[in-house]
């Protein structure tokens, strides 16, 4: 894999140099949407709701990986098992970290063999154009793994015009930071291509105060690419890849005082996954009825060195045709209709093994999803979605999604409803897996949801000021939870609700601020709160422009309140107390100067207020650090 998937990478920028890309609605218009619907949708028409995030936000944020900015997001919590590069999980509403499905340029890229969940820590912000978040069921529109949302990431494309963008950075705990892009077109032919490399020292995984001394260090290397042609009016083609190769030293667990926390090892992680996908657009009758036909594939394979080696393999392979239409009313009331019609098909397949570990096993469902979307007078827009899943593990599912938004233009005030149905699949480890006193359960049925929430935005001062609230509701049944050495599906609902704030402002041209509080209420049939979901979680931040716009300062600070845990008993494997963690705050400071039109020198301070915080229990992250760099732009 390792030298293949390479070289596929490299030659498929070849090949497909002599395409042109045409970019995603959502890239190049900021008002615009490409994950709330099957179709690019006005973000003020959605009636799901769904934060966006910008390049230029990254870039003034100075955010090096992408989960650090999603803790900014209203509904999200973080958890991240000790220091940079270890294993991060996102959990949206409340639900799972493998009931969010995560995006890559419209590729799927939930690890089929680590329980169907996306690992955020080796994804680099340097060539992400924009991030959508929506949030709530979607498993109508998106399948299984959707049960609390979808993260949509969208890279770079390429443009018109030669531009590249290179940074040099180091810093604390022995780190540093190259990367590179280009971008541009040749003969017509647009392209995009990034390289990253980050190293650290780091951390100890295990922690300081129980005598672990020993730094635990993780580098990664990214390669992306995204090239495509316009071949005439109505036909377009885009390639996606992407290359991601880490190392990620870690402390193996141990009896400390009882229980089962790390304590300095030599064990490591090798990790190498390979993403990538091909799109082709043909627009018919004048652009009434487009086709789409793509296909998708994941490889990831990780190899932990300790004292139990193991190894895992993960392939997805997606092929899919979607049919639109579109239609237009006016003449007899305003509005216009939209129908679309997606047929796909999705391989899954893990290969696990080692001296506890032993699965070589794959799953296949075909999915059919209609979805009609209705703008009535350019202030009601309605959607409606069915789909109908058939898996060969399981009895055939169901699900369906309405929206609704009303715009108030007198007031601008925006209101909507959803309703959603999620599912998500039992994880092919859990069904047929071996390890270490664990036991399969083939008996599992899928998870199910059902949730709604409804909101209000409301600008003010001519845009100047956006404020919105949201309330969420959310029931998951047969949420499948380990019970001694197997996993089992919990009988009872799974309630889970909340409320969801954010503000943005411009004080005037120069100042921004921003402001989110979210309140999650998550708890099992037993009315007890669910581990690592804190109720309280709130961010504050503030970005400056001075001096013509030559100097840049920004503050963020992320509240994390208190949540529960689970400590595992070294004596018995599965024996646990459930233990609570403190609530933290996280602030960071940074600030930006142009040297020149071409040239910046950047400065970022993080965890400012040195704090000692766990997000999983007896695992430690990094305390103070300061980070110094050079940024280099050439052309437009």
């Amino acid at each position: 894999m390792r030298t293949g998937q390479f070289l596929i990478y490299l030659s498929s920028v070849i090949f497909f140099n002599h395409l042109a890309v045409a970019q995603e609605a959502g890239q190049t218009l900021p008002e615009v949407v490409v994950t709330a619907n099957r179709t690019p949708t006005a973000k003020a028409a959605s009636g799901s709701i769904i934060s966006v995030i910008t390049s230029e936000d990254l870039a003034r944020k100075q955010v090096r990986f992408l989960a650090d900015v999603l803790r900014e997001v209203p509904g999200i919590a973080m958890s991240r098992l000790g220091p940079v590069g270890a294993q991060t999980q996102v959990r949206i509403r409340g639900t799972e970290a493998n009931h969010t499905l995560v995006l890559i340029d419209g590729v799927e890229v939930n690890d089929p063999s680590g329980a169907s969940e996306f690992d955020f820590n080796t994804l680099r912000a340097e060539d992400i154009e924009r991030i959508e978040v929506l949030r709530g069921p979607q498993s109508a529109l998106y399948g299984s793994d959707a049960i609390g949302g979808v993260i949509n990431v969208i890279t770079k494309s390429g443009a018109t015009s030669f531009s590249s963008n290179g940074i040099l950075e180091g810093g604390s705990f022995g780190t540093g930071t190259a990367a590179v892009n280009a971008r541009g077109s040749i003969d017509g032919v647009s392209y995009s291509i990034g390289f990253s490399k980050f190293s650290t020292d780091g951390v100890s995984f295990a922690p300081k105060q129980n005598g672990n001394t020993e730094q635990d260090g993780f580098d990664v290397l990214n390669l992306n690419a995204k090239v495509g042609a316009k071949l005439s009016d109505n036909l377009k083609f885009e390639m996606v890849s992407r290359y991601t190769d880490s190392t990620l030293e870690f402390d193996e667990a141990g009896n400390v005082n009882g229980f089962s926390l790390p304590i300095d090892s030599d064990s490591y992680t090798d990790t190498e996954a390979f993403s990538g996908g091909f799109k082709a657009v043909l627009q018919t009758f004048d652009g009434q009825w487009e086709h789409i036909f793509g296909v998708g594939i994941l490889d990831i394979e990780r190899k932990n060195i300790d004292s139990d080696p193991s190894k895992y393999r993960g392939e997805r392979r997606k092929i899919y045709y979607q049919s639109n239409f579109f239609l237009d009313s006016s003449a007899l009331v305003d509005a216009s209709h939209t129908f679309s019609f997606l047929m796909e098909n999705e391989v899954d397949a893990q290969d696990v093994s080692g001296s506890w570990v032993d699965s070589d096993v794959d799953s296949e469902t075909s999915g059919f999803v209609g979805e009609y979307r209705l703008d009535l007078f350019r202030q009601v827009f309605l959607t409606a979605s069915v789909r109908h899943d058939e898996n060969d593990l399981f009895k055939n599912a169901n699900t369906v999604r309405s929206t609704l938004a009303y715009l108030h233009k007198p007031t601008d005030t925006k209101f909507n409803v959803s309703y959603g149905e999620g599912i998500k699949n039992p994880t092919l480890f859990e069904l047929y897996g071996y390890a270490a006193g664990f036991t399969p359960n083939p008996d599992l049925i899928p998870e199910e949801s059902y949730g709604w929430d409804v909101g209000v935005e409301q600008r003010l001062w001519d845009g100047k000021a956006v404020i919105s609230g949201a309330f969420f509701n959310n029931t998951i049944k047969n949420l499948i939870q380990g019970a001694g050495a197997t996993a089992v599906n919990a009988s009872g609902k799974n309630k889970i609700r909340g409320l969801e704030f954010e503000l943005m402002a411009w004080a005037n041209k120069n100042l921004q601020l921003k402001a989110q509080y979210s309140y999650t209420r998550a708890r099992d049939a037993n009315g007890v709160q669910l581990i690592r979901r804190p109720k309280h979680v709130a961010s504050l931040g503030s970005a400056y422009t001075c001096f013509d716009g030559r100097l840049n300062l920004g503050f963020q600070a992320n509240y994390h309140g208190k949540q529960d845990d689970t400590a595992w008993q070294a004596v018995s494997p599965w024996g646990s107390e459930t233990v609570q963690l403190d609530g933290y705050v996280l602030a960071n400071m940074t600030a930006k100067y142009s040297v020149t039109e071409s040239v910046s020198l950047f400065a970022r301070v993080e965890n400012i207020f040195d704090e000692k915080y766990e997000d999983v229990y007896g695992y430690a992250n990094p305390g103070l650090g300061a980070y110094l760099g050079v940024q280099v732009s050439l052309g437009k």
